[in-house]
């Protein structure tokens, strides 16, 4: 096998607004036909960074940080970029006087796309994105759903190698996520790379091959999400709600404490993180109560480990 074909590469890129720093020497490479996810809480600086690959925003001129996709840099190169991609915003901006078709038809014209080849184009992305029903209906009538699937198919118009998509699936119902899933799936497995930030663990843990974590503008974790959850965090979660007022709340700190098991407080719930089960479940008895809950960790537990479960003050 030939050697992975490098889509983004990003080294130590720094964007500063002021005094603050939004982006802080922040660097990943994404690889052909590969699944990359930004994940961060509100401020991490995510949008920021993808509006630098973008070409809508540039790093610091006095950092030594570099942006290429496709070997271009996006501050000289940015219609080049944009040629070969295909951007999907946080909020959908279709044209609501126009129906579904037209609304790709309009798009199509931008990209220099010949007609007859344009409506070849829209009619299998309609087909793609399940949208064929509702070609003459206008925007306005249309689901959420519907509004972020028309988005994405009109990121796809020009048969883009790279399509960046900025929390899609936000506020969308469990069904058009998973379709949404299955759909981007489908276009990596045709040779499309995809970069996505996302809120949603699940989404990440489900679709990306590696993902970084970010917090205050740097990179905290970066890696397959199924490797870092055996790499970076225990095996089990026990959650104790309503325990962390009063003497149980005493009880509870001081056995978990003397059994070596890492534990939160947060609100009223403990939430304690171990390795062996059994330990947890033991635990659990002596407290005589019902109201507990022992789970495998997740992507949000590791994703509450390294950045906190506070809200900082940009959120």
């Amino acid at each position: 096998m030939g050697k992975e074909k490098t889509v983004i590469s990003v080294k130590g890129i720094t964007k500063s607004f002021g005094s603050y720093r939004a982006v802080d020497e922040v660097e990943f490479e994404v690889k052909e036909a590969e699944c990359f996810g930004l994940l961060g809480p509100n401020g991490a600086g995510k949008t920021t960074t993808m509006k630098m690959l973008s070409g809508k925003s540039f790093p610091d001129r006095d950092g030594k940080g570099k942006i290429e996709v496709f070997g271009y840099t996006p501050e000289k190169n940015s219609l080049e970029i944009r040629a070969l991609s295909g951007i999907v915003p946080q909020q959908d901006n279709l044209d609501q006087e126009l129906n579904v078709r037209d609304n790709l038809k309009i798009y199509a014209k931008f990209y220099g796309i010949k007609e007859s080849e344009a409506c070849k184009r829209i009619e299998e992305l309609l087909e793609f994105m399940e949208l064929k029903e509702k070609a003459d209906a206008n925007v306005r009538t249309l689901s959420g759903g519907m509004q972020r699937r028309l988005t994405i198919a009109r990121a796809l118009l020009n048969n883009p190698k790279l399509i960046i998509l900025d929390e899609p699936t936000t506020g969308l119902d469990p069904q058009v996520r998973h379709l949404i899933w299955n759909k981007l799936r489908e276009l990596k497995e045709k040779g499309v790379t995809v970069l996505l930030t996302t809120h949603y663990m699940e989404e990440a843990f489900q679709i990306c091959d590696r993902l970084i974590i970010m917090d205050r503008g740097k990179k905290i974790v970066e890696g397959n999400p199924r490797e870092l959850l055996s790499s970076s965090i225990e095996k089990y979660v026990m959650e104790l709600p309503g325990v962390c007022k009063g003497e149980e709340s005493e009880s509870c700190t001081l056995y978990f404490k003397a059994h070596n098991i890492r534990f939160e407080l947060f609100n009223d719930t403990i939430f304690a993180y171990s390795n062996n089960q059994e330990i947890l479940s033991d635990y659990a008895k002596e407290l005589k109560r019902e109201d507990y809950y022992i789970r495998h960790s997740n992507l949000e537990d590791l994703f509450l480990k390294v950045t906190g479960r506070g809200l900082n003050e940009l959120q």
